[in-house]
Formats: structure tokens, C-alpha cells, sequence
């Protein structure tokens, strides 16, 4: 598939509805499951949320997957945030990692300050900041305007 320069309003505000859909899940699951008081239980849920909000980046990202690098930039975006994330999460273990030395990326300037080589354990609450910043940057680069 050839790169995408925009997305309508409509495609991304569904795809904003179905990760919303994916957090109030994991929150009602959790919120339930926490009200049985059971520290086994508590262990297993603490080991499933870095497993599954790791992975929910890479749904989040593949939603938008052929975005037009050009269009993205390489400054360290939280696009490019995001892409270092699920090549991370994919091909080095969990392991923060910059492929291309032509992407400027800078922790302190991040949206989750991961360093190179830090172990990605993504929480509910970092997730949440990730992904509001991935979509407004979506919103705002490849977004036309007028376009539903």
C-alpha cells in the first residue's frame, strides 16, 4: 500500500472510540476483579497490564501504519515515539531502542522518557498520556480539514 498523507475525521475518530472502548474494558475488568480482594489475583492482573498496554501500542500504531513518513517528521514526535515503541516492543525484547540515526529523539522531550536500552513496561496512566499525544499529533499532521 502506498503511504497515506491524510485521514478523514471519521476514521480517526472511530479508531480513538475503539482504543476508549479497549481502556474502559481493561478498567471494569480490573475494577471488578480488585473488589474479590485476592492477591493472586491482584499478582496476575499487575503481570497482564504491561503485557497488554505494550501490545495496545502496537494496535494503536497499526491503525495508522502506512503514514506518510515524510508527513511525520523525524523529531521526536510522539508518531515517532510511538513507531520506536512497537519496533522495540516487536524485534528487541521490550527494550527501548532507536534504529535510524536520523531520528531525533529525545527522552526528556518524550512523552514516555524512555531511554535507550530502558525496559518498556507500559502502565494504564502512561499508555492514556501516549495515546492522547499520538492522536492530537495525528489530528493536527494529517487531518485535513473539512474533510469527514
Amino acid at each position: 500500500m502506498l503511504s497515506m498523507n491524510s485521514y478523514t475525521q471519521n476514521y480517526v475518530d472511530e479508531c480513538r472510540k475503539k482504543v476508549d472502548l479497549q481502556l474502559s474494558t481493561y478498567t471494569n475488568m480490573v475494577t471488578t476483579a480488585k473488589k474479590q480482594n485476592d492477591s493472586n489475583l491482584n499478582s496476575a492482573i499487575e503481570s497482564f497490564e504491561t503485557n497488554f498496554f505494550n501490545h495496545l501500542v502496537l494496535v494503536l500504531d497499526h491503525y495508522f501504519v502506512h503514514r506518510s513518513r515524510t508527513i511525520e517528521l523525524k523529531d521526536g514526535n510522539p508518531l515517532n515515539e510511538v513507531r520506536m515503541l512497537c519496533d522495540s516492543i516487536m524485534l528487541y525484547e521490550n527494550k527501548m531502542t532507536k534504529e535510524t540515526k536520523s531520528m531525533m529523539y529525545d527522552p526528556t522531550k518524550s512523552v514516555l522518557k524512555y531511554k535507550i536500552g530502558d525496559e518498556i513496561k507500559l502502565k494504564k496512566e502512561d499508555f492514556e498520556l501516549l495515546f492522547k499525544a499520538f492522536f492530537s499529533e495525528m489530528e493536527r499532521k494529517f487531518v485535513i480539514e473539512n474533510q469527514k
